[in-house]
């Protein structure tokens, strides 16, 4: 392999795309657990009761926005 299609474009645009897949991949199987844990209190049956399905919502809503809130603190720190 030539060592300079190491350092080529498409190679590392093709790596960030992975790489932020791979991040959202984990995210969801975060937000999965956790939210699962806390909303499904007992044996599932062939669907969620209402209280669940709000619970799920709610969970994964505010999972969604603390990642949000992160993130951006994250970035900020890093441009300064």
């Amino acid at each position: 392999m030539d060592p300079s299609a190491l350092n080529s474009p498409d190679l590392q645009r093709f790596l960030n795309q992975e790489k932020e897949k791979a991040m959202v991949n984990e995210m969801v199987a975060k937000l999965t657990s956790v939210c699962w844990d806390k909303c499904i209190t007992s044996t599932p049956g062939n669907k969620f009761s209402s209280s669940e399905s709000a619970c799920l919502s709610n969970c994964a809503q505010r999972f969604m926005d603390m990642t949000m809130i992160i993130m951006k603190r994250v970035q900020s720190m890093q441009e300064t």
